[in-house]
C-alpha cells in the first residue's frame, strides 16, 4: 500500500513542476564611448544648416555630394564597424526611430532615404587609428519642400572571442551602436502635416492585448507636440470600454504610427466594435469614427499569445482541480483495487486452512 502513496506523490509533483515556469529579466542601459568600443565625429560641410549633431544639409535637385564621417578606434585591435542607412519611423510610444526596425514604410513615403543615401556595409579602424567614412547623397530630380529624413547605423562587429563568450553568457547580452542623424531638405517652404486613418484592429503590444489604431503622417515634415485620445466603444451602445490618452508625441514625416489601446490583461472579444479618435497638434485637429469587427480567428489568435493571459493559465484553478480530481479517482481506484485484491487473498487463505 506504501507503494501506492508513494506513486501519487509522485505523480503530483510532476504535475507541479510541468505548471511552474521560469521568470526572465532584462536591463536596460545607456550606451557610452566604452560601451560601443569606438567614437565619431562629423565632417559638417558647408551646406550643413546648424551645429547640431546630425548632418542637417540644403539640397537641390539632382545634387550629388560626399560627406564624411570619421571614427576612431582607442582600442589595442582592430575593429570592424557594421553600417546601415535607415529611414526616419514613428514607434508606438510617439517616437521616432532611426536605426533599424521591423516598422515597414508608409505607403505615403515618396523618397526613401536608403535610396538617396549610400554608405560601406561595413569599415574597419585600425588599432589606436581613425578612418574616414564616406557618405554619398545623390538627390532625386523632383523638387520638393519639407523632409526627407533617416539616420546612420554604426555597430562594432563581434569578434570570434566575444561571440563565443556571448553565446556562453547566461542571461541578456547587451550589444550598443551610435546613430548619426540625416536630414535633408530643399527650400523653407513649411509643409502642414496631415493625418489619415488607415485602420483599428485587433493586434498585440509588448505581447499585451490591445486595439491598434494606425494612423499615417502622410506630408514630408515631422508633427510635433501631438496628443491623441482614442475611445473603444461595443456597436450599439455609448458606453466606454477601453480608452487610451498620451500627449507629446511626435511623428517622423511620411511614417505611420501603431497607437495601442491596451486591454488590461483582459481577453479579446470577438464581435462588433466602434472606434472613436481624436488628435490634435497646436491649432491642428484630426476626428475619426470608425467601425471594425474582431473575428473570433483573431481573438483566440492574439489571446493565445497575451503573455499575461498565459501566466494567469499558469495558476488555472479550474485545470488545477481536474487534475486533482483525476488523482484522486486514481487513488481510490488503485485503493479499490488493493481492497478487492486483499480480500481474495484472504479467501484464498481461508481456503487453504480448511482444506488442511
Amino acid at each position: 500500500m506504501k507503494q501506492y502513496y508513494k506513486a501519487v506523490v509522485i505523480l503530483i509533483f510532476y504535475i507541479t513542476c510541468m505548471v511552474v515556469a521560469p521568470q526572465v529579466s532584462y536591463a536596460n542601459e545607456v550606451p557610452s564611448k566604452a560601451d560601443v568600443g569606438f567614437s565619431y565625429y562629423i565632417k559638417r560641410p558647408a551646406n550643413q544648416n546648424n551645429d547640431a549633431g546630425y548632418f542637417d544639409l540644403r539640397m537641390e535637385p539632382n545634387q550629388k555630394q560626399m560627406v564624411e564621417i570619421e571614427l576612431y578606434n582607442d582600442s589595442d585591435q582592430d575593429m570592424v564597424i557594421n553600417l546601415a542607412v535607415n529611414s526616419a519611423k514613428t514607434n508606438s510610444n510617439g517616437v521616432v526611430e532611426y536605426g533599424p526596425t521591423e516598422l515597414k514604410n508608409d505607403s505615403s513615403l515618396k523618397y526613401d532615404i536608403k535610396d538617396i543615401v549610400k554608405i560601406p556595409e561595413k569599415t574597419t579602424i585600425p588599432a589606436k587609428g581613425q578612418v574616414n567614412v564616406p557618405v554619398e547623397i545623390a538627390m532625386p530630380s523632383e523638387k520638393y519642400d519639407g523632409y526627407v529624413s533617416g539616420g546612420i547605423y554604426m555597430q562594432k562587429e563581434e569578434t570570434k572571442e566575444e561571440k563565443e563568450a556571448n553565446e556562453k553568457a547566461k542571461g541578456v547580452v547587451n550589444k550598443y551602436s551610435f546613430l548619426v542623424g540625416v536630414l535633408l531638405s530643399e527650400t523653407d517652404q513649411k509643409v502642414q502635416p496631415e493625418l489619415k486613418l488607415n485602420k483599428i484592429s485587433a493586434g498585440l503590444t509588448n505581447y499585451r492585448n490591445a486595439i491598434v489604431v494606425n494612423f499615417s503622417n502622410t506630408e514630408m515634415e515631422y508633427l510635433e507636440a501631438m496628443s491623441v485620445d482614442a475611445q473603444i466603444f461595443k456597436k450599439g451602445s455609448d458606453e466606454v470600454i477601453y480608452e487610451s490618452k498620451k500627449a507629446n508625441y511626435r511623428m517622423a514625416p511620411t511614417s505611420y504610427i501603431n497607437f495601442p489601446v491596451n486591454l488590461n490583461g483582459e481577453a479579446i472579444e470577438a464581435g462588433n466594435y466602434v472606434g472613436h479618435v481624436l488628435v490634435t497638434s497646436g491649432d491642428k485637429k484630426w476626428e475619426w469614427k470608425e467601425d471594425f469587427t474582431i473575428t473570433q480567428e483573431e481573438a483566440d489568435k492574439y489571446n493565445s499569445q497575451d503573455v499575461s493571459l498565459i501566466q494567469e493559465r499558469g495558476i488555472n484553478w479550474k485545470l488545477i482541480a481536474v487534475i486533482v480530481g483525476g488523482v484522486l479517482v486514481v487513488f481510490i481506484g488503485l485503493f479499490v483495487l488493493v481492497r478487492v485484491l486483499s480480500k481474495k487473498k484472504k479467501k484464498k487463505k481461508k481456503k487453504s486452512k480448511k482444506k488442511k
